[in-house]
């Protein structure tokens, strides 16, 4: 029986990424644009109803929730050839169309006040279900919506659904450039506190790092917002494959991610995918022959990771808690025991000192309907303890701001900053925390850290 999966996009990230991921869905499925089932489709053997359900008359809508406060981003996908596809009653547009002014704040407060309308529409999708397993959330840390409003719909979720899993797919912003969003640091600082605490997975999206992949890899001198947003929705499609494509192994969400987060606050998870192509580049790809080792070997090298952390450096002995790679194309599972056993002699990935150093292989089918110039892909969803420094970097830039106060007056006109502004430092040591824990991850005794230091125990209401 399908576990089904229902997703929410929030704000104008989480929409224009979630719009690329449906649009990746219809075509593995054989949908049209419309929600009608291709002709050549109707014998498919694979499970659409996990994303997709079907309306009275044969159209196929995604079981998804469209968020936002202000229009712009779906207006644009309701002009787009996908208007049809989605369930009118799932798109939530505030009445006033503001926006939350890249303010997490404002975004938070919203959230509480358009609270009940909101979840009429997430109570009826669940309601729907046979077996509802959970929900994907997709947003941003450092806008308005996606993470202040993001964050509320987090906390609720949970107190809601407090079985179901929540997985995100969280867009980091990137650190390189000069960003337009002043407050991006408070705003992420305050979302990684709700990430942490209410999110059974979240998978690191860092623009940094996707940036630097499409110029450094795909060659594109200045890339745009759809070309990353493309290479977003190909990592969210192959690591829901297997649920789509179900086999033995790996067929929910729980059986994805539980061999993944050994303890509950390491649930951070970056990825990679090779051979990386767009569907809109002309070049010739410089990847031509893909074997499963290639493959494999490939997803170890940082330069193919989509998280801007020094993964082979040696410093502070960094190192993996676990991996999982699922492997899509034709494959004999003895190549892969075989390329298993290379990158162990080689020690290509340095693992923990505390646990089974293993990477789990995923073998999933390839959607037919889509023709691809590469005989095997791959997908590596992995735990690694340098995340910490990408929080380490959240928190400098937090610090520089938080220091002097500055860009506060915004923040204290919302409710929740009105009296003090203890969420801040609360936040702030939450993810003090967890870049402990990360570090302390690296050492052989981690398994006793956690009962020397009482603070480390997740909070009530944390999964």
């Amino acid at each position: 029986m399908p576990r089904e999966i229902i997703t929410l996009q929030l704000g104008q990230c989480g929409n224009q990424i979630g719009m690329e991921f449906w649009k990746q869905l219809c075509a593995e499925h054989g949908i049209s644009p419309e929600g009608i089932l291709e002709e050549y489709a109707t014998e498919g053997n694979d499970r659409k109803d996990v994303f997709f359900y079907q309306a009275d008359d044969e159209h196929y809508i995604p079981r998804s929730v469209l968020l936002d406060l202000e229009p712009r981003v779906i207006n644009s996908i309701l002009k787009s050839p996908y208007a049809n596809l989605y369930n009118p009653e799932n798109i939530y547009l505030s009445k006033h169309g503001g926006g939350a002014g890249n303010n997490w704040a404002s975004g938070y407060s919203q959230g509480e006040r358009l609270y009940e309308e909101v979840f009429d529409i997430i109570d009826r999708e669940a309601d729907g279900s046979d077996s509802l397993e959970g929900f994907v959330v997709c947003h941003s840390i450092a806008g308005g919506t996606g993470s202040g409003m993001g964050s509320y719909i987090l906390e609720k979720l949970n107190d809601r659904f407090p079985k179901k899993l929540i997985q995100t797919y969280s867009v980091f912003p990137n650190q390189e450039e000069m960003s337009d969003v002043v407050v991006q640091p408070y705003n992420s600082v305050l979302t990684l506190k709700r990430l942490n605490q209410n999110a059974d997975c979240v998978v690191v999206l860092d623009n940094t790092a996707l940036h630097r992949i499409a110029c450094d890899r795909l060659h594109i001198e200045n890339p745009t917002f759809a070309q990353i947003n493309q290479l977003v929705s190909t990592v969210m499609s192959v690591s829901t494959t297997t649920l789509r494509y179900p086999g033995y192994m790996n067929n929910d969400l729980i059986g994805l991610i539980a061999p993944l987060i050994p303890t509950p606050r390491l649930h951070f998870l970056m990825t990679g995918y090779t051979p990386l192509t767009l569907t809109d580049s002309q070049q010739v790809q410089s990847v031509r022959k893909t074997t499963v080792l290639d493959v494999m070997r490939r997803l170890l090298q940082p330069k193919n990771m989509m998280v801007s952390t020094p993964v082979q450096q040696r410093q502070a002995n960094h190192c993996y808690i676990s991996i999982l790679n699922i492997i899509q194309g034709e494959v004999d599972p003895t190549q892969v025991h075989k390329s298993l056993q290379r990158i162990r002699e080689r020690r290509l990935a340095q693992f923990i000192p505390w646990g089974p150093a293993s990477i789990q292989v995923a073998l999933s089918r390839k959607s037919p309907y889509i023709q691809s110039s590469h005989r095997v892909s791959g997908l590596m969803l992995a735990n690694h303890t340098s995340i910490a420094n990408l929080f380490e970097r959240t928190l400098s830039h937090y610090d520089k701001l938080r220091k002097r106060e500055a860009f506060m007056d915004q923040f204290k006109k919302e409710d929740i900053f009105k009296d003090n502004l203890d969420e801040f430092d609360e936040s702030r040591e939450c993810l003090q925390q967890l870049i402990d824990e990360y570090k302390a991850a690296t050492k052989p005794d981690y398994i006793t850290w956690g009962a020397n230091k009482p603070t480390t125990t997740a909070p009530s209401g944390a999964s």
